[in-house]
């Protein structure tokens, strides 16, 4: 099943999702420590909303699917009076609601103000493989009008641009499946005790194009590629002949030191910001000899430094 699969059958909550919007006793005051912790899921339309939704469900978080952006706030302080029951929400927000979504920033502020822990998790995915999609399944997006499937996508993609800015977790799904992008929420979220910082260590190849989840890009092809020694050429980065051949080289241990320092500079303001997730991208020429060794090094480097890491070689195998 493909990502989208799940995505077309979202729930048709619309603009009128059952919320209580009741005012709580405002005589008893709400301990701080009671206020669920709060992830608002959000995206392109087609790139697997409602499967990091469902992921986040099974984890045990309390979900609500397209709740108008005005009722966050409310829905976060009911959750803070249910006596620990309602510990942790995740809600979808999408352009359904497109005549609330005004409303969000405003939301984000007062949570703000509240002390609410809030992230945000936005689904990405590249033209091509929406189209894909809202073709198999044939419907039409929810934009479009009556112009053509791209035309909608445009328009979703400027009226979530600031959103998507300001997102925590960036996810591509433009290659994934549904077991992959519920993997990568598991990595995210499955962890009994929420860690200061995650870090996503990617190599990745060039010519296939830069990751558009990263935030931090690196390059390694200033390192002689291992792809014209014929004995290195069958194997990856993952070998100890090809990693001992990259690091031998001028600059490749100089360079994993500095930019493991600067890493160290960034994670540190990261933390002082309250992001907790960030993606490094570690590119050559296919993403299979230099990139794949220096994530290895990389990744393990932040280890030792506390944070929480990740591997993905997004490109090894393509070629």
């Amino acid at each position: 099943m493909n990502v989208n699969e799940h995505d077309g059958q979202e729930r048709q909550a619309g603009d009128g999702a059952q919320v209580s919007t009741g005012t709580p006793n405002d005589k008893a005051p709400v301990p701080e420590a009671a206020i669920p912790e709060l992830v608002i899921i959000s995206g392109m339309s087609g790139a697997g909303r409602s499967t990091a939704a469902k992921c986040l469900e099974d984890l045990g978080w309390f979900v609500v699917d397209n709740l108008p952006p005005a009722l966050i706030p409310t829905m976060v302080e009911l959750g803070a009076r249910s006596q620990g029951n309602v510990a942790r929400i995740a809600v979808v927000v999408d352009v359904r609601g497109r005549r609330f979504f005004d409303n969000l920033r405003e939301s984000l502020a007062d949570l703000e103000a509240k002390n609410v822990t809030r992230r945000i998790v936005f689904l990405e995915s590249s033209d091509d493989a929406l189209v894909r999609r809202f073709e198999s399944v044939r419907r039409p997006h929810p934009l479009q009008g009556d112009g053509r499937i791209v035309d909608g996508i445009d328009a979703e993609r400027e009226l979530l641009r600031e959103l998507r800015g300001d997102a925590d977790l960036v996810i591509d799904t433009s290659s994934l499946n549904v077991h992959e992008l519920r993997a990568k929420m598991d990595a995210q979220f499955a962890g009994e005790e929420e860690p200061e910082l995650r870090a996503t260590v990617m190599s990745f190849g060039y010519k296939y194009g830069l990751p558009v989840d990263a935030d931090l890009v690196v390059d390694c092809r200033f390192l002689p590629n291992p792809h014209w020694v014929p004995e290195l050429r069958p194997f990856t980065g993952l070998n100890e002949e090809v990693s001992g051949y990259v690091f031998n080289q001028p600059g490749a241990k100089e360079f994993l030191d500095r930019y493991t320092e600067l890493l160290q500079l960034v994670a540190t303001g990261y933390r002082r910001e309250g992001k907790r997730y960030v993606t490094i991208a570690v590119g050559c020429t296919g993403g299979k000899h230099r990139s794949v060794a220096m994530s290895e090094k990389l990744a393990a480097r932040l280890a030792s430094e506390g944070v929480e890491t990740v591997v993905v070689h997004r490109d090894m195998g393509r070629e």
